[in-house]
């Protein structure tokens, strides 16, 4: 993912339960010599006083994007369990996906951590530390009905298309493709529509997503799930271990308890118990 150049980077209060918590009863605390508090429960320190501060980029349906002018998604509610367990509220600052994917926002104090639908891979890793994954992911051919286009196989010679600085980038290219790069995955379902594009590659359930949608679902379709082992975890600068153990608790608490069920089917679709996975590909 990307974003479009010259685009303004803007601060979204997420449009969750714990968007209006306050720090709670009993936790650690420091004052910012505002009367705002930079360590949260556990001795978590905080960028910004009294907020969980996430980077993102926007769209990426259904894991975070605004509806109804609030940010929501999949990755929005599992990060506001992490805030309601710090005691704070979270917020969301949009931003170009290089900026978080290379560790940069992070070491620059812009954000506490980025969540943004982001495949766990070795070359990541270099730059910034992962939360354990949370999300089982695929890739997706969708296609236009009428390209002919049935498999991946049927990209070659075609016009394809994927999302810039993501790993269903790679994988195409990887398989020798020059995919059409588009900025965010607006831009992308925007070429496909409007056939600068016969068939593009992204995460399955973006697709699903877009599929949601009477029009888009009588245009195009699936042509083939490819399952290329990538796991989603979020990201927190290298060395912060608090942060990042208040994340994996998070997840092990929802995970035991019912709660990540729940916003799976909310968000993504019928629960697959594959994406309870605790071990990264």
């Amino acid at each position: 993912m990307n974003t479009v150049l010259g685009r303004r980077a803007r601060t979204l209060v997420a449009a969750t339960a714990t968007a209006g918590l306050v720090l709670v009863a009993g936790c650690t605390s420091s004052d910012d010599g505002d009367g705002g508090k930079k360590t949260a429960a556990g001795g978590v320190e905080l960028v910004k006083a009294d907020q969980l501060t996430t980077c993102t980029h926007l769209p990426y349906p259904p894991f975070q994007s605004e509806i109804d002018g609030k940010v929501q998604g999949f990755d929005v509610a599992l990060i506001d369990l992490v805030a309601e367990d710090l005691g704070v509220k979270q917020e969301i600052l949009d931003q170009p996906f290089e900026n978080f994917k290379t560790g940069g926002s992070l070491n620059a104090g812009q954000c506490d951590l980025a969540a943004a639908g982001m495949t766990i891979t070795e070359e990541r890793k270099k730059n910034v530390d992962f939360s354990d994954p949370y999300f089982d992911a695929t890739q997706a051919v969708l296609a236009d009905k009428k390209s002919g286009i049935s498999s991946f196989a049927d990209l070659e010679g075609k016009k394809a298309g994927a999302q810039a600085q993501t790993t269903g980038e790679d994988y195409a290219k990887s398989k020798g493709l020059d995919p059409v790069s588009f900025e965010s995955s607006d831009a992308v379902l925007n070429g496909l529509r409007t056939g600068q594009v016969e068939a593009v590659v992204i995460d399955y359930p973006v697709v699903q997503g877009w599929l949601k949608d009477k029009a888009n679902a009588d245009a195009f379709e699936v042509a083939e799930q490819i399952n290329t082992g990538e796991q989603y975890g979020f990201t927190v600068r290298k060395g912060n271990d608090k942060l990042r153990e208040a994340i994996n608790k998070a997840i092990a608490d929802a995970k035991a308890d019912g709660t990540y069920k729940k916003l799976y089917e909310q968000w993504i679709g019928p629960y697959d118990e594959s994406a309870a996975s605790p071990s990264a590909s």
